[in-house]
């Protein structure tokens, strides 16, 4: 199953519920099981009158999650091309209803976001109530570099970031740090990845009977203060206006021109988000500006089953598998794209991906009744 769960019971008598992904090989990463696993628990602890407090972590030194098991999900993509393959369709439905459950969940769900935290593992870093990066956190969507899109509520919080850091990020796959994730509202506190244990010792330490959140936040400030000089500089604010000057244009392929001038620019993390983005996707690039656009004004439930209509399309459509194939099957890092110019892609194609893929009902259509 690669997850362990435990219950821990405080001074009080009130109890601490602990998911630990544990998958240290594969970086974490999210399969079905694990999924239906997770959600089945977190829906138990919701509850449960005794569980108070929730806690979602990784095992292993190097990452909290580095997303989804997209290799079994373009595996069963090659095995029936042109169709939906029925594990891609079960996949994205628990994916998007747990990342939806962490955002509305009732009780306090805590986050420790070490590492790599990718795709689906900034997912559900996203959905917490407190959000944690330490100074080994890396979080980034690189859904450019396989032929998906950014995904488990992207199409929101990318967003909402000021200016087109959003756009920028969507579209080059840049690993923001922990200083990153504070300033732009991707995470809530600062902590080093040696306090997890003083953490856990803390919450079992507080009083749940009352004044909870003053108690919770004080502890968290404490211990914040604690690893302050650890929190490294910031990468992508002191950048907002050479990158929103840039992706200041009308369509995708004068963003992906104008990002592509940058390939050998001075500052040395422009040019390597400008090649990440040019030896990307193309038609992924389609997908982002349309999806942030079209999220601006939607709900979280209307952003999950949005993106539940894209994925579906993504398993129908060739680049997905070819990406993935590239990246992580052989990874030979030489992609061949079924629509390598991002001038040439048919519109046709871009709006196919939006449209319905399922008979009846959209299988995501009771988010907003939780």
């Amino acid at each position: 199953m690669n997850l362990h769960f435990e219950e821990l019971t405080g001074v009080d008598g009130a109890r601490l519920g602990i998911a630990t992904l544990d998958a240290e090989k594969s970086l974490n990463a999210l399969s079905l099981p694990m999924l239906q696993a997770l959600a089945e628990r977190l829906d138990n602890w919701a509850q449960d009158p005794q569980v108070v407090c929730v806690l979602l972590r990784g095992n292993g030194e190097k990452a909290f999650c580095a997303g989804g098991d997209v290799r079994s999900l373009v595996n069963a993509c090659r095995s029936e091309p042109g169709v939906v393959p029925p594990l891609a369709a079960h996949f994205f439905a628990a994916e998007y209803r747990l990342d939806y459950r962490l955002h509305t969940y009732p009780k306090p769900l805590l986050c420790w976001g070490h590492g790599y935290v990718l795709g689906g593992g900034l997912g559900l870093l996203q959905g917490a109530g407190v959000r944690i990066v330490t100074p080994s956190s890396r979080l980034a969507m690189p859904e450019i570099s396989i032929g998906l899109f950014p995904d488990v509520g992207a199409s929101w919080f990318l967003s909402r970031l000021p200016g087109r850091l959003g756009l920028f990020l969507g579209l080059t796959g840049s690993h923001i740090n922990a200083r990153d994730a504070l300033d732009l509202g991707l995470a809530d506190r600062f902590l080093d990845d040696s306090q997890q244990e003083p953490l856990i010792n803390g919450l079992l330490q507080l009083n749940w009977q009352e004044q909870t959140a003053p108690q919770l936040n004080s502890l968290l400030k404490a211990l914040e203060q604690q690893a302050v000089t650890k929190l490294p500089e910031a990468q992508w604010l002191p950048r907002r206006e050479p990158i929103d000057h840039a992706l200041d244009v009308t369509d995708v392929t004068c963003a992906w021109k104008a990002l592509s001038m940058l390939r050998n620019h001075t500052d040395a993390l422009l040019a390597k988000a400008s090649r990440t983005l040019t030896e990307g996707c193309p038609l992924t690039a389609h997908l982002v500006w349309e999806q942030l656009h079209r999220a601006r004004h939607m709900s979280l439930a209307q952003v999950f089953q949005m993106e539940y209509t894209l994925s579906l399309n993504c398993c129908r459509h060739p680049e997905f598998s070819e990406g993935v194939r590239s990246r992580l099957i052989d990874k030979d890092h030489k992609p061949r794209w079924h629509w390598p110019d991002v001038s040439k892609i048919p519109l046709a194609v871009v709006d196919a991906h939006f449209s319905k893929a399922w008979e009846g009902r959209h299988p995501l259509a009771d988010l907003s009744e939780y």
